[in-house]
């Protein structure tokens, strides 16, 4: 095999780090949407999420003022919707109406639940020092909820400019940890 360079702009392909989300933030009443694909589990109990959101998007500016958000997971049927949402702006754009989205209440935080998505988690900002220098926010869980129906979800993950995989085949190894 002979590898040749790679461009740095293009690493995060090789290095995609989940499912690409759907984030939702509320403030005033008013709540919104944003894709994002930036994101890493960084702790298992209690779960803790590292994510990076740009301080372009109208999400971040209410991140940083609420100190919560919901992460939704959507599987394959939604790519469309969830690349549309991507590509407009939550300032002039009331993305729950426009896309046929359902908010469902949270139980632990102001921003909803999108009922479409097959999981959600109510997060809480738990670390925000690193948000200053690169937008990363670390965030607790404080509730999770799945669709049980849903065995094997099929989960978009970004590889760039519009190109994306979906979750397909599973392998199931036994762990040898104690």
């Amino acid at each position: 095999m002979a590898k040749r360079s790679y461009p740095l702009a293009k690493v995060y392909g090789l290095l995609e780090p989940g499912p690409v989300v759907l984030v939702t933030t509320a403030r005033n009443g008013s709540a919104n949407i944003m894709t994002m694909s930036w994101h890493t589990m960084m702790e298992f109990e209690p779960p803790l999420i590292g994510c990076v959101i740009s301080g372009r998007n109208a999400s971040f500016d209410t991140l940083c003022a609420t100190k919560e958000c919901t992460i939704n997971i959507p599987t394959r049927e939604m790519a469309k919707v969830v690349v549309d949402i991507g590509n407009c702006s939550g300032r002039t754009v009331d993305k729950f109406a426009k896309f046929g989205l359902t908010p469902v209440e949270a139980s632990q935080v102001q921003a909803p639940l999108i009922a479409e998505c097959y999981a959600s988690l109510e997060c809480r900002v738990a670390d925000a020092r690193l948000v200053n220098h690169y937008n990363f926010f670390i965030l607790d869980v404080l509730q999770a909820w799945a669709d049980t129906a849903v065995k094997n979800p099929q989960t978009l993950h970004h590889r760039g400019n519009g190109v994306f995989a979906v979750a397909g085949e599973t392998v199931k190894l036994r762990s040898r940890m104690k």
